[in-house]
């Protein structure tokens, strides 16, 4: 059965203080089928506290987002950095297995360093896949944003070199660099003929070509993104999986938008 998901990072961040218990309230106002747990690096102090708060929830969280600085890690290169990686790596492979998760989402590469170093990051994988299996734990690579080439190019690299890598496909990072469209190409027909692609981030982005300054996660309908074509061609192909709303919720004063979220939700509904 489909899910339409809620990314805790739409409804939890730096205006309300990245306060995780902020989920059981809003999780009795929001529609979603579940939740995609996002991990923040200021959680690593806190880590078996967000565990038993997230058990005795008994929420439906079957995705888990690692946290961001592990690809920034790999990115960088060093070994030392690439040891902490794995170490971070870990450290939220035990946590989406204590939670009841079966995926993970990772930025395989990221930060300033980006896709520079891209090697570091497609060698980093296997021992990655590797750490996750032994969670029985399914790893997902995300089309992030890159500063040097483009998402789609490295989703090809890695499929080349690994041929059973699955990924998960942001609508949002692929506009940014203007390759939303390449989905929907007899070229890249593999990513969902082969099923590679096992999940959908569904987000707006308003700006233009590697438009930096715009680099946000609007709700659909209020960028940029054809979302009808989008829809249209899922159906087609037959797609079954998942999605998961990732537009952010919460203004300047930490106050989250339940009303958008569940209008996002319905609408995926309506369409998927």
């Amino acid at each position: 059965m489909k899910q339409v998901l809620c990314s805790t990072g739409a409804i939890i961040g730096i205006p309300n203080g990245r306060d995780y218990k902020l989920l059981e309230p809003l999780s009795r106002q929001l529609t979603c089928d579940g939740f995609e747990f996002m991990m923040y690096t200021s959680w690593y102090e806190c880590v078996e506290e967000i565990k038993k708060y997230l058990q005795g929830l008994k929420l439906n969280v079957p995705v888990l987002h690692c946290e961001k600085s592990i690809g920034e890690y790999i990115s960088k290169g060093s070994p030392e950095e690439i040891e902490e990686a794995f170490r971070r790596f870990e450290i939220n492979c035990d946590l989406a297995k204590s939670i009841g998760a079966k995926k993970l989402v990772l930025h395989l590469w990221g930060g300033l360093a980006s896709d520079s170093n891209f090697q570091s990051n497609v060698n980093a994988y296997p021992r990655l896949n590797e750490m996750a299996l032994s969670f029985d734990l399914d790893l997902w690579i995300e089309n992030v944003v890159c500063n040097v080439e483009n998402p789609m190019k490295h989703l090809c690299e890695l499929r080349e070199k690994y041929p059973d890598i699955r990924f998960v496909f942001d609508m949002k990072m692929a506009a940014f660099h203007e390759q939303l469209d390449l989905l929907y190409e007899k070229e890249y027909e593999w990513l969902w003929k082969e099923g590679h692609i096992c999940h959908y981030h569904v987000n707006d982005y308003g700006g233009g070509y590697m438009d930096w300054a715009n680099l946000r996660t609007l709700p659909i309908g209020k960028g940029k993104v054809d979302i009808e074509k989008f829809f249209t061609f899922i159906r087609e192909i037959g797609y079954n999986g998942d999605y998961t709303v990732e537009a952010t919720a919460f203004n300047s004063e930490g106050v989250v938008d339940v009303e958008m979220l569940n209008e996002q939700f319905a609408y995926i509904r309506e369409h998927m």
